[in-house]
């Protein structure tokens, strides 16, 4: 899982917010002529614009070299937590699928994608000692209150409420994948080695299963008004979350600024190109 990568085009089965509706409906078309995943994306989508121009500030600042291995330790921070979370919401799954048709659903789910989701904290580390940092550090120092908002509302949800609130944390930490083209600007902006940009590399490619998969299982879920209040709120507490995390990490930078006119407009606004992020690794989006 990513927390904090970049936003590409929207694919899959879902229909990004604001644009028609399943069988040509139109954008304000009512609740049952949407689909589980159309309607989580446009909860989303609420809140996504804010978060890409955040984004975007930070792959664009002059200050991008000396930002960048602490967004890997802030992504560490969060996609350690991943299968974790996965644990506990596949342990409830099993526990309350004898009666509950949706934790049912999401025992298949959950089974696959916390094997696939193994190890990518060792890619962070992987990523941080490449560009010079010594990975050891990542665990000695405390996560912050903002990272501990983030995957503790999780664990209070799964275990106190219901394990579906996770797929709202993931359909926005996994939901909108790094551009491909981001590690090769982020290398040409910090002069770091590609060695230095797996993880992002990866989940670019990675992320783009992962999130047509969510979206299935949202569709395929017979999830009722309760289920989708659940799952929006997790959604939009992650986004809002993830915001904080990267306002506070743009905060360290000693200078704000934006890059040349001619690079954002080739990197930044260009339409489902951008490499502006999305939660991830993120914390996919962190």
């Amino acid at each position: 899982m990513s927390t904090v990568t970049p936003p590409a085009r929207p694919a899959g089965p879902a229909t990004p917010a604001g644009s028609p509706g399943r069988a040509g409906s139109p954008a304000g078309a009512p609740a049952a002529a949407r689909s589980n995943s159309e309607l989580v994306r446009a909860k989303i989508g609420l809140l996504m614009p804010g978060f890409s121009a955040l984004t975007s500030r930070l792959w664009t600042s002059p200050a991008v070299a000396e930002l960048y291995p602490r967004y890997l330790r802030l992504l560490h921070t969060a996609i350690r937590a991943t299968v974790p979370l996965m644990d506990l919401a596949l342990e409830r799954s099993e526990a309350l699928a004898p009666t509950d048709p949706v934790a049912a659903g999401l025992v298949g789910y959950l089974t696959r994608h916390r094997r696939e989701e193994r190890g990518h904290d060792d890619w962070v580390r992987e990523d941080l000692a490449a560009i010079g940092h010594d990975p050891d550090t990542l665990l000695s120092a405390m996560p912050g209150t903002a990272v501990a908002n983030l995957v503790g509302a999780q664990y209070y949800w799964i275990r106190h409420h219901h394990p579906v609130c996770l797929l709202g944390h993931i359909a926005v930490l996994e939901g909108y994948p790094p551009s491909p083209a981001l590690t090769g600007y982020l290398r040409e902006r910090t002069g770091y080695p590609a060695e230095g940009f797996r993880t992002l590399h990866r989940h670019a490619t990675l992320d783009v299963r992962h999130r047509d998969e969510l979206l299935r299982v949202l569709d395929d879920l017979p999830l009722a008004a309760e289920h989708h209040t659940a799952i929006g709120v997790s959604a939009l507490h992650t986004l809002q979350t993830t915001t904080v995390l990267f306002e506070e990490l743009l905060a360290t930078a000693p200078t704000e600024a934006t890059a040349p006119t001619e690079v954002v407009a080739a990197t930044v606004t260009e339409p489902g190109n951008a490499p502006v992020a999305s939660p991830g690794p993120a914390a996919r989006p962190v």
